[in-house]
This record gives structure tokens, C-alpha cells and sequence, in this order.
């Protein structure tokens, strides 16, 4: 069975759901965009869960696709869902990297008995990925992966994203 698919224009960081997915960089060490608000909305128990991971498994980091879980301090969740998206490229065709993301995200929601999960827009912000075609790849993915999650909610920042999540055909 796939997720339910719902659309939320907003601030990520002040969702209520199971898990809070973050468009994090291969370091878990936080940065900017939703990886930056994540860490700072969070607090430090986040960022001690991703320096624990990097001492114990991701010393390299986390390699694009992939996805890892970490508690979600202060936010109004259980557990964030860390994946890394990949950087877009014009000459090199990464979408099965975006898809994996989501994938991934949703594989270990279902590890962790995830019912609601919150994503972004993976890869469209400095990492420069077409709104257009990240929203379709994002969907396809989640429409396509079996999941015990019922709720997949994409949460986005802006009206410009809203509108190219929320529009595209099922």
C-alpha cells in the first residue's frame, strides 16, 4: 500500500507528524535551507545523534540516496529522517538519486513505525534541482514505494513550490 499524499505550504520545522524529513548534506552536521532550520529548530540532541553516526557509521558521511534517523529534539515529531539529495546536473541525469531519497526516507519510516511523514522539496534549493521536475520525481517516488506510512505530507516553503508539488498530474 502507498501513503496518502497531502500538500502544506509552511515552515517544515513546525509540523506535527511522526517524522520530519531533512534534505541534510553528506556531512549530518547541519547547514543552510531546511537542513539549517532543522538543526537550529531541534536543538542539539539532533546534532549529537548525527555526530554519534558520524563516529559510528557515516565517518565518510552519507552518501547520496541514502537515509538515516536521528531523534527530533525540540520538534514537534518523533524522529528526523536525514537523507541526502543530490546536486542537480545539467549533463548527468541524478534522478534516480532524487527518487532514492524518497525511497529511503519511506523505508525507514517504516522501520521506526512511522505513520505521518513530513518531506521538502529535496534538492531544489542550493542544490539547484528544477521545481518542476523534482516534484514529479518526488511523487512518482512516493506513489510507487510500498510503506506501512499512511500520511506523506510535503511540506512547502513558498507558493511557487506548492503549486508545482500540488499540481502535478497522479
Amino acid at each position: 500500500m502507498s501513503a496518502a499524499i497531502t500538500f502544506v505550504q509552511g515552515d517544515i520545522t513546525r509540523e506535527r507528524v511522526d517524522a520530519i524529513v531533512n534534505a541534510a548534506n553528506s556531512s549530518l552536521l547541519g547547514g543552510g535551507g531546511v537542513d539549517g532550520a532543522i538543526h537550529r529548530r531541534g536543538g542539539p540532541a539532533v546534532l549529537a545523534e548525527c555526530r554519534a553516526l558520524r563516529a559510528s557509521r557515516y565517518g565518510r558521511g552519507l552518501p547520496t540516496g541514502r537515509a538515516v534517523a536521528t531523534t527530533a529534539g525540540e520538534l514537534d515529531a518523533r524522529w528526523v529522517i536525514h537523507t541526502v539529495g543530490p546536486v542537480w546536473s545539467a549533463s548527468e541525469d541524478r534522478s534516480e538519486l532524487l527518487a532514492s531519497c524518497y525511497r529511503e526516507s519511506l523505508r525507514v519510516a517504516d522501520e521506526l513505525g512511522a505513520r505521518t511523514v513530513a518531506f521538502p522539496a529535496i534538492s531544489t534549493g542550493v542544490y539547484r534541482w528544477p521545481l518542476d521536475d523534482a516534484a514529479r520525481i518526488a511523487l512518482r517516488a512516493v506513489r510507487e514505494t510500498e510503506t506501512a506510512v499512511e500520511e506523506a505530507r510535503f511540506v512547502l516553503f513558498d507558493a511557487r513550490a506548492y503549486t508545482a508539488f500540488s499540481t502535478q498530474p497522479a
